[in-house]
């Protein structure tokens, strides 16, 4: 009997067709059940799902009809691969599957996406050759050549449209209008409209309706309107956006005004004009930017606190503190409001100037003012992230003799500010109040009291913050389980580490690759090879990609349990695999050669660091020249030390293993030559170094 069955896919329980293609009715009903999967998994989001079927369609040899591909196509486009999404044109350009219409259609869509003009104008032609292009298909072009810059093209294409006698809808309509305002075509603007305001379609639609009142009220080029925003309600933001680009475009300053502060008061109002600024900016439009920028500044003493206080934050996450200090300026005698200052500290601190953050927040706090839980996070994180703990102390030292009302957050950048000083009892100190004052804490603020306690070498302490956490219902996040695991590790404690890593894959948190590294690092430093290859391959059955980290635990667990060769081949199949090798891979085998003695095996390793063409820091020169003096291989250290001297002059280890070396075999104006050089540059010089034993000439 013929029919089509279904059956399930791996982990995801999905349904997809299977096969039963013995006559050409199941097979065409298999192909538009496949087809059909492969459509409602993409509206779902289920990509992969898609990809499965759409595969099996594949292995079938049912893959024949154009639909299918174009389904699958479509997927990868609204999952933004227009990479794949080309893949499969390719596809059924190699295989010959004869392009409809609406092959075409999802053609030219994959290389606007591509931002690939050529190809995207070649398949549009080939669309027109089909009938008249869609509405659709010609608002992609247009918007392709706007996103490029390309707008006499754009022009070009506009008048071609009119000439077919495409009939408009609503967004290629939106899309021609983008073009005549942004170029300031004030006569084709007011044409268009015109005529889609004749349009029945078009006629009470609130887009085109605030387009056709904000032409009333001046005289705009040769033709005379009556009464501007007055009579609109509620306007499209959309539409002000556009005409107020026109206005610009076309210098009409008076109207651009009106405009501006009618799209200021409305809700979205404000996204729209920082929008038009930072495409303004983005396109080197430098004079309507800066028109737009003087025109709020103008209009900035009647504008509420929220738009101004929006707008400084807009200039300070565009890094624009001088526009931002401006407007702030030009209404800071007139309005003291809260939200501005707030506005103004967290553009400073946006744009890198903690200093100027602090000033601004201790000017308005001596005043009387009261800024808040929030400024007070952002001046206090802006100075401890610049290395200014003092500066961050005295806030918040402030904060509690004055009693501010400090949330959650505020507290916690406290205790960080007080870790990032090292200052560990303060830390303790500002989260037991955080305590007693009944302020909750947040999966943050046992992260950070675990490594306050930590650092502190205080592991009960840390312990006890994991289990504050569990009782008050937080869940462990992966940052906490491996903060606590590499303190475990600092403090030697490998089983409790392990039991704890276990422990966060039984709560269902995976670990990424940083969190393999970590655990591998408790090992590796106990030179445990095999626990981290067990590691290894545990991660990659996760799916893993292992990193150059990865890898140096590897070095460093072979080194350690003195298997110098496993460690040597680690390093060789990284470089085989394409994967970075730095000095320090390199300098732990130094390290380790010149601990036993092994210095031509050093010397060795050393070269091939060179002929990587590294240039060997500081820690492998020291490794090295350590491994000299631990031999008493004095005349081979010194050759060593003149051959690297010139990169290495201002590290104490290096000149006083030197000095040593030339006082050994009696090169005393050597010696004191770079003694000399030593004191007048304030290096101090290690008088306790000793040389090995067994002293030798080379």
């Amino acid at each position: 009997m013929d029919r089509v069955r279904v059956r399930r896919v791996n982990r995801s329980g999905r349904i997809l067709p299977w096969r039963l293609c013995r006559h050409e009715n199941s097979a065409n009903q298999a192909i538009v059940i496949y087809g059909l999967l492969i459509r409602i998994y993409g509206r779902l989001s289920l990509y992969e799902d898609a990809e499965r079927a759409f595969e099996e369609v594949k292995q079938l040899g049912l893959l024949s009809d154009e639909k299918t591909y174009l389904s699958m196509a479509q997927v990868y486009l609204n999952s933004r691969n227009v990479d794949k999404a080309l893949e499969i044109i390719e596809l059924m350009k190699f295989r010959n599957i004869r392009f409809s219409r609406f092959g075409y259609i999802v053609s030219l869509q994959c290389y606007v996406m591509k931002r690939d003009t050529g190809s995207a104008e070649y398949a549009f032609q080939v669309l027109s050759k089909t009938g008249l292009p869609d509405t659709v298909s010609c608002s992609d072009m247009l918007n392709l050549y706007l996103e490029l810059g390309l707008i006499e093209k754009a022009k070009e294409f506009i008048t071609q449209v009119k000439k077919d006698g495409i009939e408009f809808d609503d967004e290629l309509y939106k899309t021609v209008i983008r073009v005549y305002c942004k170029e300031g075509m004030l006569r084709d603007a007011e044409q268009l409209i015109e005529e889609m305001g004749r349009n029945q379609s078009f006629k009470n639609e609130k887009f085109n309706q605030t387009l056709m009142k904000c032409m009333h009220g001046q005289y705009i080029g040769q033709k005379k309107f009556e009464g501007p925003a007055k009579t609109l309600d509620q306007p499209d933001t959309e539409a002000l956006g556009l005409m107020l680009n026109l206005c610009l475009a076309y210098c009409n300053l008076d109207k651009a005004e009106e405009i501006l502060k009618l799209l200021l008061k409305t809700a979205s109002g404000f996204s729209a004009v920082s929008q038009l600024i930072s495409s303004f900016d983005r396109e080197g439009d430098i004079s309507k930017a800066k028109t737009l920028r003087s025109m709020i500044m103008k209009m900035a003493s009647i504008l509420e606190d929220e738009t101004i206080a929006s707008l400084i934050g807009f200039y300070g996450k565009q890094q624009k503190l001088k526009h931002a200090k401006d407007l702030f300026m030009a209404v800071r005698g007139s309005s003291s409001g809260k939200i501005i200052c707030n506005a103004m500290i967290d553009a400073y601190a946006k744009c890198g100037k903690p200093e100027e953050a602090y000033k601004l927040y201790k000017e308005s706090t001596e005043k009387g003012h009261v800024l808040g839980a929030v400024s007070i996070s952002i001046v206090v994180n802006s100075l401890t992230n610049s290395g200014k703990h003092q500066e961050a102390e005295d806030i918040i030292i402030e904060s509690f003799k004055r009693s501010f009302e400090l949330d959650t957050v505020a507290y916690n950048t406290f205790i960080k500010a007080m870790l990032e000083a090292g200052k560990l009892h303060s830390a303790g100190s500002i989260y037991e109040r955080m305590l007693s004052s009944g302020v909750s804490s947040s999966i943050q603020t046992i992260n950070l009291m675990i490594s306050v306690y930590g650092r502190g070498r205080n592991l009960e302490k840390a312990v006890e913050m994991l289990n504050t956490a569990c009782s008050l219902g937080l869940s462990l996040d992966e940052k906490a389980y491996m903060n606590m695991i590499t303190f475990y590790g600092k403090a030697g404690k490998r089983h409790e580490a392990s039991l704890l890593f276990s422990q966060m894959q039984e709560e269902g948190i995976k670990p990424g690759v940083v969190s393999y590294n970590i655990m591998m690092k408790v090992y590796a430093r106990a030179g445990l090879f095999s626990e981290v290859e067990k590691l290894f391959q545990a991660m990659l059955i996760d799916g893993c990609s292992p990193n150059s980290v990865t890898y140096l635990y590897h070095v460093q667990a072979y080194a350690l349990s003195l298997k110098y060769e496993e460690a040597e081949k680690t390093i060789i199949s990284m470089q085989k695999k394409g994967i970075p090798v730095y000095c320090a891979h390199f300098n732990i085998l130094l390290s380790a050669f010149a601990e036993a003695g092994m210095m031509a095996e050093a010397e060795r390793v050393y070269n091939k660091l060179l002929r990587d063409a590294l240039s060997p820091d500081l820690a492998c020169i020291r490794s090295m020249l350590r491994g000299y003096m631990n031999c008493g291989c004095i005349e081979d250290g010194i050759s060593f030390y003149e051959q690297i001297k010139e990169f290495a002059e201002l590290d104490r280890f290096i000149m006083s293993v030197a000095v040593h070396f030339y006082r050994t075999v009696g090169k005393e104006p050597e010696a004191a030559g770079l003694l000399k050089f030593m004191n007048s540059s304030g290096i101090q010089f290690l008088k306790n170094l000793e040389i090995g034993p067994k002293v030798k000439a080379s």
